[in-house]
């Protein structure tokens, strides 16, 4: 294949700004082959785990991931608790501001407002969260004295009625969402406040491993899309390297391979470990998931519809 001179044209798809990323040169390549990875492995009937950082459901990508649970997009969500409860205040009426990079912290900490890059929260949003969950904490303790974290947050999600929100498409959807550091956020300071009161309550992150690692088996295609790194990535990674590997394995991340992180491993990196199968299809894109998910899995999403493999919305 050689190199081609990019143009627009007018009327220009996203599929078609995506096919010609294909070739451009650069990132460009890797995120053409990202959509053609995702592509495979929906129709290879492939067990799609989908990770997300906390971060990314701050932002508006949120509902997107809520509409991929419910196009078969996704079949196992991996995520960080910061995005449970960010999904759980939207779902709830919260809203988030958007600021900027450059804002002045102490006057936003002045002004009870929380930064996460250039999305500001509201400290009453974490208040109304409380005010929220304490009471549901409170039901599910008169259902039953121990969950493991994936059922909790199924529990959770039936509770909700906004079509955008994860939680609530994932318990529609049947599609468990593990989230193996529950108690790093807001949720984690709930769940030991009522702990002290109800000693008898355990969420059990243990079993959860359990769960994850009977979601699926060595017979079964796999297919991991990991955007951003921390142990929502490893947490599914570690699953399929325990079940025989990943068939296919799309990551995103803005971090380096020469970091030695998590958050920077390659998928070529993960084949040392057979967390990825020597001979499998995989791509790793360098760049800001905001940007570059949406591009690739809406070529992915249109191709897919095109064969019929995706429903309409």
């Amino acid at each position: 294949m050689h190199v081609q001179d990019f143009q627009w044209k007018k009327g220009m798809t996203v599929k078609e700004l995506t096919d010609a990323y294909g070739s451009i040169g650069f990132q460009s390549i890797e995120l053409a082959k990202a959509a053609d990875v995702i592509v495979k492995m929906k129709k290879e009937s492939a067990k799609i785990f989908l990770t997300f950082t906390s971060n990314m459901a701050t932002s508006g990508l949120r509902g997107f991931f809520a509409q991929l649970i419910r196009l078969k997009m996704a079949n196992v969500i991996v995520t960080t608790v910061g995005g449970i409860e960010e999904d759980i205040m939207k779902a709830t009426g919260e809203t988030f501001s958007l600021g900027s990079f450059s804002s002045d912290d102490v006057a936003l900490h002045e002004q009870g407002l929380n930064r996460v890059g250039n999305v500001l929260i509201k400290n009453e949003s974490y208040m109304r969260f409380e005010d929220w969950i304490t009471p549901v904490l409170a039901m599910l303790y008169e259902k039953q004295k121990r969950w493991a974290v994936s059922e909790l947050l199924r529990e959770i999600g039936l509770l909700l009625t906004d079509e955008n929100s994860i939680l609530y498409q994932a318990a529609k959807q049947n599609v468990p969402i593990f989230c193996p550091a529950i108690t790093d956020g807001a949720l984690g300071f709930h769940l030991y406040l009522f702990q002290q009161k109800h000693p008898d309550f355990i969420v059990d992150v243990v079993k959860d491993f359990g769960n994850i690692l009977f979601s699926t088996s060595h017979d079964e295609k796999k297919g991991v899309i990991a955007l951003g790194g921390s142990i929502s990535k490893h947490h599914a990674i570690l699953c399929t390297l325990l079940t025989g590997g990943a068939d296919y394995a799309v990551y995103m991340t803005t971090a380096h391979k020469t970091s030695g992180s998590m958050s920077g491993a390659t998928t070529e990196e993960a084949k040392s470990w057979g967390k990825v199968k020597d001979d499998s299809d995989i791509a790793t894109v360098i760049g800001d998931v905001t940007i570059l998910f949406p591009l690739a899995m809406i070529k992915a999403l249109e191709e897919l519809h095109a064969e019929g493999v995706v429903g309409d919305e």
